[in-house]
């Protein structure tokens, strides 16, 4: 049986952050849910995805091929041709209940980091919250429309998807569907095409439960197999030293697109892409680690 939960030290504070304004276990469904969840729409089955797991358990998915990859292709449509592949993600964070605190001028956007990674011409993957896209339509919008990124899903609520996982209220086990459902509902009225099938569990906490709710709704489970550290860190050099230090071929890095909770996560692309690019790496999205990992990449 799978027990083991999955957690990110550097993530802790920040799954203590998104709580910090009082939320409540009861907060997490604020609207009525639906029944009887869709299955993924045909958009979202076009995606590379990986079988599932035993006894039909969602697939979890940490890195891609750790090889050299010179013979794959170009990917990621504008990362350096051949080399080692890496996947750049970031986590659009923001709870169902922030609201008041957006509001009042915090920003859980970053749209400096966003031109940033255009201007360098990097691929990447964005984990986005549906209470995200609801209060940044025009930035989720624009990034599902660039075909250098790719837009997935990371829950509507930012609630945890298991007990005990650094202090963040508990979606039931049967809304869990429905949450993961309803962020793709703000994606599609946020006017996002095509997301992606990939779902990142808040705080990165999954067990065999979570895992079997989720089977019904054909996404792959995507976590990580490299801890920016960028969550509340001031200090730009040690989180650069540590992507640096993580990054082996195939990994899936996470990062965060948040400014209030990840403020120098900018500054560290600046100084991580060229690197790693020095380095003979190529930057795709996780879409293409999955197909390579399926052997079409």
């Amino acid at each position: 049986m799978i027990t083991l939960v999955r957690r990110a030290t550097a993530l802790c504070a920040l799954g203590a952050a998104l709580t910090a304004c009082g939320t409540t276990a009861a907060e997490v469904a604020p609207r009525p849910a639906p029944s009887a969840p869709s299955s993924p729409s045909p958009s979202r089955t076009l995606a590379p995805t990986l079988a599932p797991g035993p006894a039909g358990l969602t697939p979890v998915f940490e890195h891609g091929p750790r090889t050299d990859g010179k013979d794959r292709g170009n990917g990621g449509k504008g990362g350096d041709s051949g080399g080692k592949t890496v996947a750049l993600t970031f986590d659009a964070d923001m709870t169902a209940d922030q609201g008041p605190r957006a509001a009042s001028g915090e920003r859980f956007d970053n749209p400096q980091l966003i031109a940033t990674l255009r201007k360098l011409k990097v691929p990447a993957t964005v984990f986005m919250t549906g209470r995200w896209a609801e209060e940044y339509p025009d930035e989720a919008r624009s990034i599902g429309r660039d075909p250098r990124f790719e837009v997935a899903n990371h829950s509507y609520s930012h609630y945890a998807y298991t007990d005990d996982c650094y202090g963040l209220p508990t979606v039931p086990e049967d809304r869990m569907r429905s949450d993961l459902e309803r962020a793709y509902t703000a994606f599609e009225k946020a006017g996002v095409p095509n997301p992606m099938p990939y779902f990142r569990f808040p705080g990165g906490c999954y067990d065999e439960a979570a895992l079997r709710e989720l089977s019904a709704t054909g996404v792959t489970a995507v976590q990580w197999d490299v801890v920016s550290g960028d969550a509340f860190a001031t200090d730009a050099d040690a989180v650069t030293r540590q992507v640096l230090d993580g990054v082996r071929p195939g990994s899936v890095v996470v990062m965060h697109c948040t400014r209030s909770a990840a403020p120098v996560t900018e500054e560290v692309v600046r100084s991580v892409v060229p690197e790693l690019r020095r380095r003979g790496y190529r930057f795709v999205k996780v879409s293409d680690l999955v197909d390579a990992s399926n052997g079409r990449g």
